[in-house]
């Protein structure tokens, strides 16, 4: 471990920036070139690589917003340096957000000068500081730092805005493709408007035939029954109405074929 020295550290902590900058600078441009090639493998159709380069892509924005965390909070330390150098093995409350995020995250980084610096401060504050910092008990460690370092998947919507602003940005079209679950619903819901319209047919002329009429319209699909022998004559009105339902046309016919043949038999 490096021992806490109040001029080395100075040092330390241009250097550090310095470092942090160069390094953010490096990767910006390596994220240029990515974009580049994403763009071409989307212009050639080949979704499944980009996307795999996109979450690398994802991953290198959100640690070079953690470098550009960690040079803010080195810049504070030098800005403010005369709160880091005292006698007190308690930071000062305006440096000790910026010391827990250097402690916590330095590992994390590449950058040897920042753990270098990390070593120094940790000599000077102790070992019972910095395991508490480490192990980030009560929360000291700010939690745009804490964020950053979450390694995990980066959500689908997020992939996809990358890349429409990557094809929008190299003048490549791109329309992100429509999930399962979309085109499941849209299915559901035709689906869903074939079987309302079919039931609509059905109960339409229910709704709108006025009061009886369905029941004289099922009434007149029935057969009439002819009369027995022996029945009982039907009153007035009943008579009447079988007088209207009777086929009388077949009668009339019938009569006609056999007058035609009766005269035909009188020229005999």
């Amino acid at each position: 471990m490096v021992l806490w020295n109040a001029a080395k550290t100075k040092v330390q902590l241009k250097i550090a920036v310095q470092r942090l900058r160069t390094l953010q600078e490096k990767k910006a441009s390596l994220a240029k070139m990515a974009r580049r090639d994403i763009a071409q493998l989307v212009e050639r159709n080949k979704m499944e690589t980009a996307r795999i380069k996109v979450e690398s892509i994802i991953g290198d924005d959100i640690h070079i917003e953690l470098l550009e965390i960690l040079e803010l909070y080195c810049e504070i330390l030098t800005a403010r340096f005369g709160l880091l150098d005292n006698n007190s093995k308690e930071p000062d409350p305006g440096i000790y957000e910026a010391i827990c995020a250097v402690i916590y995250a330095a590992p994390r980084t590449e950058v040897k000068e920042l753990n270098v610096l990390r070593e120094m401060l940790m000599h000077k504050f102790g070992r019972e500081f910095s395991l508490a910092v480490m192990e980030n008990k009560d929360e000291c460690v700010p939690a745009r730092v804490t964020r950053k370092l979450i390694v995990e998947t980066p959500p689908k919507p997020l992939v996809d805005a990358y890349l429409e602003e990557i094809a929008r940005g190299y003048g490549v079209d791109y329309t992100p493709a429509k999930s399962d679950d979309e085109a499941g619903g849209g299915l559901g819901e035709a689906e869903r408007i074939g079987l309302e319209r079919k039931h609509s047919d059905l109960v339409a002329p229910l709704l709108t035939d006025p009061v009886g009429a369905t029941s004289d319209r099922v009434a007149a699909k029935l057969p009439t029954i002819p009369p027995t022998e022996g029945s009982a004559t039907p009153n007035a009105n009943a008579g009447s109405s079988q007088a209207e339902s009777k086929p009388a046309p077949a009668e009339n016919e019938y009569e006609a074929l056999k007058r035609r043949l009766d005269a035909l038999k009188v020229r005999k």
